[in-house]
């Protein structure tokens, strides 16, 4: 029987890579043979990202990639192209978090800097990969890292939730729009993962004994637990899966 998982010969590409989640699914992607694509702004975490993955056995190319500046963008998708000849799978998980001290007080600047890279950038990227896949004519899948704050309300959080609903709709609009060029679109959605953005609340005793509590599985999840996610979505076992979000939070958004 073939195995449906396989993904030798496919490329794949995560806007974040280079940490938290985003080497989490790259680990699963290389795991089942995918070639890999980085795209971060941090010069040394790509390079210890690339080494780590590189020694998985499967070709890996990285890139410095702003992904709220379209040129940037273009430039990187070229680049990845000419690199590693293809993209088939393309992880939109590149983000920033809030820092307002609360709504009333929130900047422009501080509303912007959150939409640029959570919003602009996601449909910079979304963009670049779709049209290479349509260019292609092999179909692909697109996955976009969204968050339980596009739902419930997230305090001093407004901009990081319109953001992230911003993402649901539009990687909805682009299953729709290109199911008949065969591309998937989705969206996964996590709970507290432990990483850089999410350390200092996850190292706040206060917010510990508040949230804990309300995770069934009493542990914060970690970027490994999205190893699996990324290698369905990436290969023929999703090819009817299109439109959804998909929760990986220990059950934090059920109790």
């Amino acid at each position: 029987m073939t195995d449906i998982f396989n993904l030798a010969g496919k490329v794949a590409l995560i806007t974040g890579g280079n940490g938290g989640i985003g080497l989490g699914m790259a680990r699963g992607l290389a795991s089942r043979g995918a070639d890999i694509a980085i795209w971060g702004t941090n010069a040394e975490k790509n390079r210890a990202a690339r080494a780590e993955i590189e020694a998985m056995g499967v070709r890996v190319a990285d890139f410095i990639c702003d992904v709220g500046d379209q040129a940037q963008v273009e430039a990187s998708i070229a680049a990845t192209l000419e690199a590693l000849g293809r993209v088939d799978s393309c992880f939109v998980n590149a983000g920033v978090g809030g820092q307002a001290e609360s709504f009333v007080s929130m900047t422009d600047d501080e509303w912007h800097r959150v939409l640029r890279v959570n919003l602009d950038g996601a449909f910079y990227t979304a963009q670049v990969a779709v049209r290479s896949m349509v260019a292609a004519g092999t179909g692909g899948s697109v996955v976009f890292t969204t968050s339980g704050s596009a739902y419930f309300g997230q305090q001093r959080g407004q901009h990081y939730g319109a953001s992230k609903a911003g993402v649901i709709s539009m990687m909805r609009a682009i299953a729709v729009e290109h199911a008949r060029h065969g591309i998937r679109s989705n969206a996964v959605l996590p709970g507290w993962i432990e990483s850089e953005m999410t350390a200092p609340a996850l190292g706040w005793s206060t917010f510990v004994e508040k949230v804990m509590p309300r995770i069934p599985m009493r542990r914060w999840g970690d970027p490994n637990d999205f190893s699996g996610i990324a290698a369905y979505f990436a290969s023929d076992a999703s090819k009817y899966h299109t439109g959804d979000v998909i929760t990986i939070d220990g059950g934090y958004h059920s109790f």
